[in-house]
């Protein structure tokens, strides 16, 4: 069997079904997916916001992995900027197959080029598998996070 080879880039109006897709997930958005012209709306509101992108993973031309990557100026750790890491998901069917591991590292490369002294992401205490994937990229366990729904 020839090995598919994954590939990483900012994602498009072409991806975004393949997305939302994703994210009707049980474990993300509990089965519902959200349409896609609310998708395209969202889309195109992201692309507003300095640095601040949509990621996908893609093999054989199919969309198997997405995360959000928002890179924001400090004035504080002397202007360094940081980055925030959201909504990472990756297919069911391709979970255990070095995926997340890839966007994480794409998102580390890209938070490290553009200077950033760290990059955060949340995780539902739930997710323990999730966890022993970002502790072996070298995240560690740092303070709490907290969340209040608005």
């Amino acid at each position: 069997m020839t090995e598919v080879h994954l590939t990483l880039h900012a994602a498009t109006r072409a991806d975004l079904s393949g997305i939302l897709q994703l994210y009707s997930q049980p474990t993300v958005d509990d089965g519902v997916a959200l349409s896609l012209a609310d998708g395209e709306r969202i889309f195109e509101r992201m692309h507003s916001y300095p640095d601040y992108t949509l990621h996908v993973a893609e093999r054989a031309g199919a969309v198997v992995g997405s995360l959000a990557l928002l890179i924001m100026d400090n004035l504080g750790h002397m202007g360094a900027p940081s980055a925030i890491v959201e909504d990472v998901v990756v297919d069911p069917a391709c979970h255990r197959q070095g995926i997340g591991r890839a966007m994480l590292t794409y998102a580390l490369d890209i938070a490290r080029r553009r200077g950033c002294y760290k990059l955060a992401l949340s995780a539902n205490n739930k997710r323990i598998k999730a966890h022993a994937l970002y502790e072996s990229l070298g995240f560690r366990r740092h303070g709490y996070s907290f969340v209040v729904e608005a």
